[in-house]
């Protein structure tokens, strides 16, 4: 069994100014995963650059206020919401809230540094 608490998980500032701490991965001991699973968090006011990776990725909203950006498109997000975004789309995702906006980020096949771009 393996049990992480999200507390222990290293948080860093993303490429994209997100601030993320890595969950699960595919070179992770003991598990056996073909994605890549984050905890984002931005602060009110906050928005993250556009970029667009060549993988899916899926935002839960967990907790906060946003509008977010797929391409040309935009929507208010909340709460118990759950985003996709196809490969090569121009993504980003604004806090419109008062505190601050957490998601998670599910990314398949997994993240990595040169499947994205930041634009």
């Amino acid at each position: 069994m393996l049990i992480k608490d999200i507390k222990y998980c290293q948080e860093i500032i993303a490429n994209d100014n997100t601030i993320l701490r890595e969950i699960l991965k595919p070179d992770e001991p003991r598990i056996n995963i073909r994605y890549s699973l984050a905890h984002a968090t931005l602060k009110p006011g906050q928005i993250s650059l556009p970029h667009r990776l060549t993988s899916s990725e899926v935002y839960y909203i967990f907790e906060g206020q946003g509008l977010m950006f797929i391409d040309t498109e935009k929507s208010v997000v909340s709460p118990g919401q759950l985003v996709y975004i196809p490969p090569n789309s121009i993504q980003r995702i604004k806090n419109t809230g008062n505190s601050d906006l957490k998601f998670l980020c599910i990314v398949d096949p997994p993240w990595c540094a040169e499947n994205e771009e930041i634009l």
